[in-house]
């Protein structure tokens, strides 16, 4: 199984992705499979949503520093449902703030968040501005996660959910870094090594 996704990962390389082609349409299949499977809508209508800060190898092209992080490499947004299925994925360089990665990521998929009515964030995304941009682009609320929580170590049960995603990608070895030297190549690997959970968990 894992030999076939690097296959078509490879041939999805050469090219920008395409949103209508068969590794994204197997990858949101998937999803909607197994959230059936659980006696649940196949489409989300809440989603908890965070970023992650990765370092660059030596072969990856594009490139920016977050400050924040102190992490020169790119930022992997993505948005889960609360069992931590992921719902988007959306990767840019480093020096993209949090909140328009995520506004870029929301726009992106909001044909297929039209049923979503909340979604949790952390402290990064305070503000009226990102705020006012969910509820116009997809028509959702924004919860912000209580900082208090946050301020002594303690991670609500929701926040816990995306950690948990970020930590699925890094069981896989060539995630622990970025290697891939297009943005659009990222994003594939990153649907690739979920796909690859996804079938051999369930």
């Amino acid at each position: 199984m894992a030999n076939c996704l690097l296959l078509l990962g490879a041939l999805d390389k050469t090219r920008e992705p395409n949103r209508d082609g068969p590794i994204n349409q197997g990858f949101k299949k998937t999803v909607a499979f197994l959230r059936f499977s659980q006696g649940r809508s196949t489409r989300t209508s809440f989603l908890i949503l965070d970023a992650q800060s990765v370092k660059n190898t030596d072969t990856a092209e594009n490139s920016g520093y977050d400050g924040g992080k102190k992490i020169k490499g790119i930022k992997r947004t993505l948005a889960v449902d609360n069992q931590g299925l992921p719902q988007g994925i959306h990767v840019t360089t480093g020096d993209v703030s949090d909140r328009d990665a995520a506004s870029s990521l929301l726009m992106l998929h909001a044909d297929q968040f039209d049923l979503v009515q909340r979604i949790m964030v952390d402290g990064g995304y305070t503000g009226d501005k990102f705020a006012s941009l969910v509820g116009n682009s997809i028509g959702a609320d924004v919860i912000i996660a209580k900082q208090s929580d946050l301020k002594h170590g303690h991670v609500t049960p929701q926040r816990w959910v995306i950690e948990r995603s970020f930590g699925w990608l890094e069981k896989c070895r060539r995630l622990w870094k970025n290697c891939e030297r297009k943005l659009h190549t990222s994003t594939m690997m990153i649907t690739l090594a979920f796909l690859r959970f996804m079938l051999k968990r369930h």
